[in-house]
């Protein structure tokens, strides 16, 4: 049935366009309503209290269905910051002025960049989707951009080449859905760090975002994901709280408009239609109702950018993270970060390859699949679910015996995926699962019901 929502969002937002974008985008900077400072929300930058906002540009359950289907991601951050190989936040950390930096772009001339080699590697992983960074917060741009300020992008660089353009080709030649990441923040602008001193720099500051987002989905073609990064302002507070100066309500109507079906995160300011999860911590608690993404690098320097330290995290972490994930309702986006010329260094490449052998074999219970029935128990196990089957992942065994709440429907088999005869009863107290050669990792094991899952998780 046609979802007759369409034509009033699409109104709505043709209305917020036409109304209010010629009114904020280039307008002297409005006064930010007094709100204490707030470290806590610093740490996080990300706050989606203010979900009333703009809720018409929230896609449905029905368009939402290919990303939660997906599951997993891979991210790579890549720019002039793999020269120095310090980190994406080099610029800022190590007090490098902006003229001085700007000299990197004459070096940037990548010998070996193969967008075709990073999508073969996303895919040798697993993954159903790819988000590459257009530009970082040193301001980068890498990809022709005529609004760049003062022309810093790869087609003024020793290169004279759109990366960009290069990726998105490369990834649908691999059958990848296509992610642009894009931060609003640029340290080349005083304004970033005191947008009401300095209103007319700040309004250009601004504009650039407008421009540079208006630009990235009208040029390349269906967009399937736009991850936004660095709304918050002077590194404190929330992006949300930045909200008052971005109007990401305006900005991201013309997303709408450009890119109907596009998947937004929360990084601007509005709510999006997914949350993030920035870093490699522990994820726990119960299945969570909106959409989300876990994300973090492979590499265990603290750094998403280049950086010659590649320790990498290990395979198992890796596996336990997927599923904690997967069966709370999360998708996964793992960074890997090339080397100056373009190159995934081998190491993240090999985890890549390692880790798709175990998503590739045991793809059934994650790929496509729904968190529940059952709520995760933390460090013990989780569950998700696809037509009449639920899935197991059992992370730790308790006891010889792992005992699972009553279900409300008939188990007709048990059998485990990863190997080992399985040994079940089902009675009105629960059901208990035991395997006489459980995994060291993870035990997967499907429980066949006599007909369609019922859950409220879905």
């Amino acid at each position: 049935m046609p979802d007759t929502r369409t034509g009033i969002r699409g109104r709505a937002i043709a209305r917020s366009v036409a109304l209010l974008m010629a009114l904020y985008l280039g307008s002297a900077v409005p006064a930010a309503p007094p709100a204490p400072a707030d470290e806590a929300k610093a740490a996080a930058k990300i706050d989606n209290s203010a979900a009333a906002l703009a809720p018409e540009l929230k896609l449905s359950p029905a368009d939402m269905a290919w990303w939660r289907d997906a599951k997993l991601g891979v991210f790579v951050h890549w720019g002039l910051y793999a020269i120095p190989a310090k980190g994406e936040w080099y610029m800022f950390n190590a007090h490098v002025p902006a003229a001085e930096y700007r000299k990197l772009a004459d070096q940037f001339k990548p010998r070996h960049f193969d967008p075709d080699a990073w999508a073969r590697a996303a895919r040798s992983a697993g993954a159903r989707y790819m988000v590459v960074t257009t530009r970082h917060h040193d301001g980068f741009a890498l990809f022709d951009s005529p609004a760049s300020y003062d022309h810093f992008d790869a087609m003024h660089s020793a290169a004279h080449t759109d990366f960009i353009r290069g990726y998105v080709d490369g990834a649908r030649r691999q059958k990848l859905r296509v992610g642009l990441y894009y931060s609003p923040l640029d340290w080349r602008f005083p304004a970033y760090f005191d947008v009401k001193g300095l209103p007319e720099n700040a309004a250009a500051f601004r504009k650039q975002t407008y421009d540079q987002i208006s630009e990235l989905t009208t040029r390349y073609g269906k967009i399937d994901i736009l991850w936004y990064d660095g709304g918050w302002l002077a590194h404190k507070g929330t992006d949300a709280d930045a909200a008052w100066f971005w109007h990401p309500e305006i900005l991201n109507a013309m997303v709408r408009r450009n890119q109907p079906k596009v998947v937004i995160n929360p990084r601007s300011g509005w709510q999006g239609d997914f949350n993030t999860e920035e870093g490699s911590a522990p994820i726990t608690g119960p299945i969570r109702a909106k959409p989300w993404e876990k994300t973090f690098s492979l590499t265990i320097s603290g750094a998403w950018g280049y950086m010659p330290d590649q320790r990498l995290m290990p395979l198992d972490r890796l596996k336990m993270l997927f599923v904690d994930a997967v069966t709370r309702n999360g998708n996964m986006l793992v960074n890997v970060g090339p080397d100056a010329d373009g190159v995934i260094p081998e190491g993240q490449i090999r985890l890549l390859k390692a880790f798709g052998q175990w998503t590739g074999r045991y793809g059934e219970s994650l790929f496509a699949t729904r968190p529940g029935p059952f709520q995760p128990v933390d460090d013990v196990y989780g569950t998700t679910h696809r037509g009449s089957s639920i899935y197991v992942h059992v992370l730790r065994w308790p006891d010889a015996t792992l005992e699972l709440p009553p279900l409300g429907q008939k188990v007709l088999r048990a059998t485990s995926l990863t190997g080992g005869a399985v040994e079940f009863r089902q009675t009105p107290a629960g059901i208990g699962l035991r395997v006489l050669r459980p995994d060291p990792v993870d035990t997967i094991i499907r429980l066949d019901l006599d007909g369609p899952v019922v859950t409220s998780t879905d």
